[in-house]
């Protein structure tokens, strides 16, 4: 076990030093917004009343990769298969890339590959939280020092 800043995990996984599963990238995109732990506290403090929301992501499956679609995200189905039962599948000939110039409202991870993702989010956060910085695994664009 070796402790990482988010970016240094980032930095991590895009060197195939290490794997992070899809939720936990778009975790440490949502810590990359907090420059020091103490601001990170600060927030968690601020906001620890306000609430949470139950999600679960529903994937979407396209000819050349995969979406995973968060709530709030405009093709984030009404009624989400919460048990697995209905055996829903969702998925479309089109490539990611057409996928997202079709679309403008985004609350999703974009898995190319197990060491290609990308966080894309443009709509408000529930409960006064905060949004995940949208980033790409293959590119380093942020500032944290957690």
């Amino acid at each position: 076990l070796q402790w990482s800043s988010p970016p240094e995990a980032i930095e991590r996984f895009k060197s195939q030093e290490i794997r992070i599963p899809p939720p936990q990238f778009y975790e440490l995109c949502r810590l990359c917004n907090f420059s020091s732990l103490r601001q990170l506290h600060r927030f968690s403090s601020d906001r620890a009343l306000e609430g949470c929301e139950r999600w679960m992501p529903v994937m979407l499956t396209a000819s050349d990769g995969y979406i995973q679609l968060l709530p709030g995200d405009e093709l984030y189905p009404e009624d989400p298969d919460y048990t697995g039962e209905k055996k829903i599948i969702m998925s479309t000939d089109k490539k990611v890339e057409d996928l997202m110039k079709e679309g403008s409202v985004f609350h999703r991870i974009v898995i190319k590959n197990i060491n290609n993702l990308a966080v894309y989010v443009n709509i408000q956060a529930k409960y006064k939280h905060m949004n995940p910085l949208m980033m790409k695994s293959d590119c380093s664009d942020y500032n944290s020092r957690l």
